[in-house]
C-alpha cells in the first residue's frame, strides 16, 4: 500500500470537497493519507493531520489540490524528500497543474500502477543571513524577491556573483527567478521567458533607477549574494510568501538546490500551448 499526501487551497470549497473525496477513496483501498494539520482542519479531516515537517518523509505521492500557488507550497513541503507531486487544477488554468478534478482518481491509479513520467524542475536554495537573528534556509520553485516596503522608496541591493562584486542596484526590487518562475513576477518586470525544464538563474531588476535594466542569466550553480545597503529596508518574499523585512547588512544568497521539484506528467506537458492559451496567441 502507498502513502499519499494531500495539500489543498484553503480558500476554495472545491478543493476541500475534493480532499475529503480522495481521502475516503484512498483510505478504502488501504492507502495511508496525510495532510498538513491546517489543511486537515479546514477539510474536516483532523485525524489525518500531521506537522508540516512530518508530511514528506515516506510519501509515495503528494497531491496538490488548487492552482499554481498550492503547487508551490506542496513542492516546498515535499521536495527535500524527493516526493513526486501531481497537480490537480482547482481554479484557473495554471502553468504547473496537470490534471482536472474529475480525472484525479484515475490519475492517482495510473501513477500508483507505474504509469506517467517525472518532470524535474530546478529549485533555488535560499539562505537568509540577517545581521541580527538566526539564519534561515528555504526552497523556491519560482523566485526570490527583495523589494521596497509598501510605504518605502527604492531599495539599494549590492550583488555579488561567486564572491565577486558586480554592482549595486537602486530599484523598486530585485528578482532571482528559476526558469519555472520566468513566467511569474519576473515576466511582469520584462524578464525573458525560459523553457521550464532549463536550469539557470535569472536576475531581473524591478523598475530600476539606473541605466542598466536588463535581466542577467547565470549558471544554476552560481552563488548570487544580495546584500541590503543604506537605511531603507527591503521586503523579502519567496514564491510569493512574505518572509521578513531586511535591513542594512542583511544578506540573501541563492543557488541551485540539491533537490529538484518532481512533477508527475501523463504525456507531454505542452508549455508552448499553455503560453498561447494564457496570452491569447494565434495558432496561425
Amino acid at each position: 500500500m502507498s502513502t499519499v499526501g494531500l495539500v489543498l487551497h484553503r480558500e476554495r470549497a472545491q478543493a476541500r470537497d475534493l480532499a475529503r473525496d480522495l481521502a475516503a477513496w484512498l483510505g478504502a483501498r488501504g492507502h495511508e493519507v496525510r495532510l498538513p494539520k491546517a489543511d486537515a482542519e479546514i477539510a474536516d479531516l483532523p485525524a489525518l493531520g500531521v506537522d508540516e515537517r512530518d508530511l514528506g518523509p515516506g510519501l509515495d505521492l503528494a497531491l496538490s489540490l488548487g492552482g499554481d500557488g498550492t503547487m508551490l507550497r506542496t513542492t516546498e513541503l515535499v521536495a527535500p524528500h524527493d516526493v513526486p507531486v501531481l497537480g490537480v487544477n482547482v481554479g484557473q488554468l495554471g502553468y504547473l497543474t496537470d490534471v482536472e478534478p474529475a480525472d484525479a482518481r484515475a490519475a492517482v491509479e495510473r501513477f500508483l500502477a507505474g504509469e506517467g513520467s517525472i518532470e524535474r524542475r530546478m529549485l533555488l536554495a535560499v539562505r537568509v543571513e540577517p545581521v541580527e537573528g538566526e539564519p534561515s534556509e528555504h526552497l523556491a520553485l519560482n523566485e526570490v524577491v527583495l523589494e521596497k516596503t509598501p510605504m518605502g522608496h527604492t531599495v539599494r541591493v549590492a550583488v555579488f556573483v561567486d564572491g565577486e562584486f558586480f554592482t549595486t542596484y537602486q530599484a523598486d526590487g530585485l528578482i532571482v527567478a528559476t526558469p519555472t518562475g520566468s513566467t511569474a513576477y519576473a515576466f511582469s518586470a520584462r524578464g525573458p521567458i525560459v523553457a521550464p525544464t532549463h536550469r539557470a538563474q535569472l536576475l531581473t531588476p524591478v523598475s530600476p533607477h539606473m541605466l542598466f535594466d536588463r535581466t542577467l542569466v547565470f549558471e544554476p550553480e552560481a552563488a548570487l549574494r544580495l546584500e541590503v545597503e543604506g537605511h531603507r529596508p527591503a521586503s523579502l518574499s519567496v514564491d510569493g510568501r512574505p518572509l521578513a523585512e531586511l535591513h542594512e547588512g542583511d544578506v540573501v544568497t541563492c543557488t541551485a538546490a540539491e533537490h529538484t521539484a518532481r512533477l508527475v506528467r501523463f504525456g507531454p506537458h505542452d508549455f508552448l500551448q499553455i503560453l498561447k492559451t494564457k496570452f491569447g496567441l494565434s495558432d496561425r
